[in-house]
């Protein structure tokens, strides 16, 4: 029993050396600070500043302060994941410039702020699966350009601003399942993101409808353009273009637009698109035109053979009544004279 306390003593005094918070465990060799389980409220402090991997999962943390990372500046990897957060403040990871894999699942997050997660440059993987989260921000903040997975699967969102997801230039995998989507014009700039994306070689599980009923189950990369008809142009923006690449008619959300409808600020938001609508119609125009003069041209042509048919057919006939005709006449008395002498 004397050996078994001296060499937890042992094991106490390394931790406290490294500065490894009561109730963690401490790893160097893999510069890990395993403190899930363990009824944290929040981030714990004396943190070693070497790690590089924070196992902060199944406590019950419910806030990050400002600070709470500055004394773990190398951190690539934190979990966070079964806590009880509710929101996220903007700046609570600024200070983690080398933090590559955020997993913030199965919280209690309402919505996340504008640019809550600032000067990432390294985040690569940002898990937010499984939470409340009702609305995302127009952008995660700056440089986080190089985030490859995104996850808001099993969450509240009815919709997502794809000016967010154009931000993310380098994803290779976002998962959507689980939110209650509503498919209406809102969402018609994901549809065309999504559809580019997945062109792209991009890898999602997509996008299930929950509204409006009559759409409630459906895929929304299945639902027509046409029952997008009303939406506003603004919603298309340039992005038609990426979906005419897989064989996708985009001339249905260039021709539904109702200027009459919109405020200054949509009708502004159109002219872009006003643009692009002139030349397709030139294209449909200069089609329309050739095509009826190549038609006029084999009309006539059919119409010239039909006239020379029937001339050189009236000069025929014309020719068979003047000369074979009095040929007739004059050669049938001189057939008869042999047969006449003979009979004498």
């Amino acid at each position: 029993t004397g050996n078994w306390l001296l060499v937890c003593s042992v094991i106490l005094l390394a931790h406290t050396a490294h500065g490894c918070p009561d109730k963690c465990l401490c790893y160097t060799a893999s510069k890990t600070a395993d403190c899930k389980n363990r009824g944290f409220t929040e981030i714990p402090a004396r943190l070693p500043p070497e790690i590089q991997i924070l196992q902060l999962q199944n406590n019950r943390i419910w806030r990050i302060n400002q600070n709470a990372f500055t004394a773990t500046p190398l951190l690539k990897i934190l979990d966070l994941s079964n806590n009880s957060l509710s929101s996220v403040a903007p700046g609570a990871f600024q200070k983690l410039r080398y933090l590559q894999v955020l997993n913030l699942t199965r919280n209690l997050i309402h919505y996340i702020e504008n640019k809550t997660f600032s000067f990432l440059p390294h985040l690569k993987e940002l898990d937010l699966s499984s939470n409340s989260i009702i609305r995302l921000p127009e952008t995660f903040g700056n440089s986080t350009g190089n985030i490859t997975l995104l996850s808001v699967k099993h969450n509240k969102l009815q919709k997502m601003e794809r000016i967010l997801l154009e931000s993310l230039p380098n994803l290779k995998v976002v998962l959507f399942k689980d939110n209650p989507w509503q498919c209406n014009c809102n969402i018609f700039g994901m549809k065309l993101w999504l559809e580019s994306f997945l062109y792209r070689g991009g890898i999602s599980d997509g996008i299930i409808c929950s509204a409006p009923g009559i759409r409630k189950g459906k895929d929304l990369l299945k639902v027509p353009y046409e029952l997008f008809g009303a939406c506003p142009l603004r919603t298309a923006h340039v992005h038609l273009a990426s979906s005419h690449h897989h064989g996708l008619e985009h001339r249905s959300p260039l021709r539904h637009g109702h200027p009459g409808e919109l405020g200054d600020s949509g009708r502004a938001s159109c002219e872009p698109k006003a643009k692009a609508r002139p030349v397709s119609l030139r294209h449909a125009i200069a089609t329309v035109v050739i095509t009826g003069v190549v038609c006029g041209i084999v009309c006539l042509m059919m119409l010239a053979a039909a006239v020379y048919g029937c001339a050189y057919a009236a000069i025929t006939a014309k020719y068979h009544k003047e000369h074979l005709a009095p040929a007739k006449q004059h050669g049938t008395p001189k057939g008869k004279e042999p047969l006449e002498s003979s009979l004498a």
